[in-house]
């Protein structure tokens, strides 16, 4: 029996768990919506969680520019940071559908733009939107994105019979 054991195991080890948990958390912050198993959605929902209210807790110090901050403010930005570091790596590369290729600083977006987005909100930064069967294996696929962000899913298109009664 597993009483008291948190979380899903996936059939791996912990350092391929962890390693799997932190490249998906790196995609969720970089492009805010991914898609994914219903499974891994789930998991990936409390460590991504964890990380944007470590930001969120740190107040008006993750937007302030370090040089204004107090002795105090620096610390605890330094080990907000730090926490998140911990997890999160701290560059990505992102591209654009024009094949432009731009690196984006995660750590950073999390503390200020996130932090920023969410500091009046109490929790549930994630939304986890069901897309129906995978086709290889049967496994239920999910999107996960961030609450307010701007890529969104699209509604539904129109048939063709719907466009033209209209």
């Amino acid at each position: 029996m597993r009483h008291k054991k948190l979380g899903r195991q996936f059939g791996r080890n912990t350092s391929h768990r962890r390693a799997m948990f932190r490249a998906l958390a790196a995609n969720l912050v970089l492009h805010e919506r991914i898609e994914t198993t219903e499974a891994k959605a789930k998991e990936l929902r409390r460590v991504v969680e964890r990380l944007i209210t470590r930001a969120v807790r740190l107040g008006s110090a993750g937007q302030t520019p370090n040089d204004q901050l107090s002795t105090a403010d620096k610390a605890r930005r330094t080990a907000t940071k730090r926490q998140i570091g911990a997890f999160l790596q701290r560059f990505a590369t992102k591209t654009s559908k024009d094949g432009e290729s731009t690196q984006v600083d995660l750590q950073e977006k999390v503390l200020v733009d996130l932090a920023a987005r969410y500091k009046d909100r109490p929790g549930g930064y994630t939304r986890i939107i069901k897309l129906g069967r995978r086709r290889g294996d049967n496994a239920p696929m999910t999107f996960i994105e961030l609450v307010g962000s701007p890529v969104s899913v699209d509604a539904p298109a129109k048939k063709a019979d719907e466009v033209e009664a209209a």
